[in-house]
């Protein structure tokens, strides 16, 4: 009966082994992308003349600050590439992750290696020499190797977005400490503009105190409005410092060595589709980031799940003197030896009860890998969910306040030219003794803070338009609409 059974059991080991030496299925589930609660269009309406998320298609990322029309800007941006340092530390990340995908596909080849030896015999010049080769190769059973490579290519995926992210944070950043900088040179010319106007007003109620005209209370608020614009004016230039030595940094220059010279602030705002759920999952570098994070926690699930089958080496060895070395290649001097563990399995019936105790020893210890491997990935998979609402929310957040902006700006510039006029026509009548000097100081201090307001604003747009963009994943252009849409101003006040 035994006799009969053994070359059954062989001719299975023999099938079991081709098999094994094909190939086995990857243990690993079917890689998908978990499922999101998608909406068709943003809750925010886009404001008149943005392009339909129609045109995606026709949308060109890249040098997404080029719209802002600034030439400076255009010129500055660049730059981060070379110089920033968070940029370098993520491509640091990449070459890491590339370097170790290398290594886990290096497991799948077959190893070489080599010995050489010399012997001599006594005193004489004479002796021997040998050289030896061995070989090993780890047959990819269950498919750990290849799926532990694909949790690799997945990391380094997610590593290559990660670096994109990090390009694009630090030109926005960059585009947001330069707008601010520009805002604080047209703030600075407008205190300019106005210390100009309270020293005029300073000297000519100064003269009529001495004529005996006006009261000493008005030279007192004169001289302290004019103080008050300075030292208005000294911290303007103070928060264009902190701006520029920001860019400096996002340079990655020292700020001692940087400088950028005052120019006019080109206050436009780009016409910025509004975009799709869609399209934002495919653009935002942490989205996809988060995404290739499931797929590498999901192939880590079929490398644990591996553990629990068996695995063995394929190795071979030549060996001879300096003089045998053309038998290296010659076949009959190969010898081939094949793992005692898989032997056992699969030639010993005795060997299913030795797997069995391997399994009751290690504590469950497989078990809880395989159980981490899962949580792991139901982990990554909410973290990516989480990702991407969090980005549906920012382009919300940025769409509503791009609208918003937008209305303040119109009336706040209705409110700038009505406090201007009031402030001409109080001024007048002080000027002809109806009005007293505090009713002057009250309107020269509502006009300039209504100017100062505007700017700002105008600011908070530029700034809520580059936000946009970085929520979006990067930039965009409509075909046919270039200006289409875009408000372009000049240095305000």
């Amino acid at each position: 009966m035994h006799g009969t059974r053994c070359p059954a059991r062989i001719a299975l080991a023999c099938a079991l082994v081709g098999a094994v030496l094909a190939g086995c299925a990857s243990l690993a589930p079917p890689d998908e992308v978990p499922t999101l609660a998608l909406t068709d269009q943003w809750k925010s309406e886009a404001p008149a003349g943005w392009v339909d998320a129609g045109a995606r298609q026709d949308w060109q990322s890249g040098r997404w600050w080029a719209m802002f029309g600034d030439a400076q800007l255009d010129a500055l941006v660049p730059g981060v590439e070379a110089g920033n340092q968070n940029i370098a530390l993520a491509v640091a990340s990449v070459a890491q992750a590339q370097a170790l995908l290398t290594q886990a596909r290096a497991q799948l080849a077959p190893t070489v290696g080599a010995q050489l030896g010399t012997q001599r015999s006594g005193s004489s010049a004479g002796g021997s020499a040998s050289l030896g080769l061995n070989a090993s190769w780890a047959p990819d059973l269950w498919q750990r190797l290849g799926d532990a490579a694909r949790a690799q290519q997945a990391s380094l995926q997610a590593s290559e977005a990660d670096l994109a992210g990090a390009r694009l944070a630090a030109q926005a950043s960059l585009a947001q400490a330069y707008f601010s900088l520009r805002e604080a040179d047209a703030e600075i010319g407008l205190m300019d503009e106005i210390i100009v106007g309270y020293e005029r007003a300073a000297t000519i109620t100064g003269n009529r105190y001495a004529a005996g005209i006006a009261a000493h209370t008005d030279l007192l608020q004169a001289q302290s409005q004019l103080a008050g614009a300075r030292s208005t004016r000294a911290s303007l230039a103070r928060s264009r410092a902190t701006y520029e030595h920001a860019i400096a940094l996002l340079l990655g220059r020292p700020p001692a060595a940087f400088a950028l010279p005052a120019a006019p602030w080109v206050a436009r705002v780009p016409a910025v589709p509004p975009g799709v759920p869609s399209e934002l999952l495919l653009r935002r570098p942490d989205v996809a980031a988060a995404e290739r994070t499931v797929a590498a926690a999901n192939a880590r699930i079929g490398v644990a799940r591996a553990a629990w089958f068996p695995s063995f080496t394929l190795s071979a060895s030549v060996g001879g003197g300096a003089s045998d070395l053309a038998r290296l290649v010659s076949a009959p001097t190969l010898a081939w030896s094949l793992g005692a563990a898989l032997a056992q399995t699969l030639l010993d019936a005795g060997a299913r009860d030795a797997a069995l105790a391997q399994t009751l020893l290690d504590a469950g210890a497989r078990d809880a890998a395989l159980a981490q491997a899962v949580a792991a990935h139901e982990g990554a998979s909410a973290s990516y969910r989480q990702t991407a609402l969090t980005a549906m929310g920012q382009v919300e957040d940025q769409l509503t306040a791009l609208a918003a902006l937008a209305t303040q700006i119109d009336h706040q510039k209705a409110a700038a030219e009505a406090a201007a006029g009031a402030e001409q026509r109080i001024m007048n009548s002080y000027q002809a003794g109806i009005s007293a000097y505090t009713d002057v100081v009250s309107a020269q201090a509502s006009a300039l803070s209504a100017r100062r307001t505007l700017m700002q604003l105008q600011l908070q747009r530029q700034q809520a338009a580059v936000a946009l963009v970085q929520a979006l994943g990067g930039g965009w252009h409509a075909a046919g609409a270039d200006s289409a849409g875009a408000d372009t101003a000049a240095s305000p006040g």
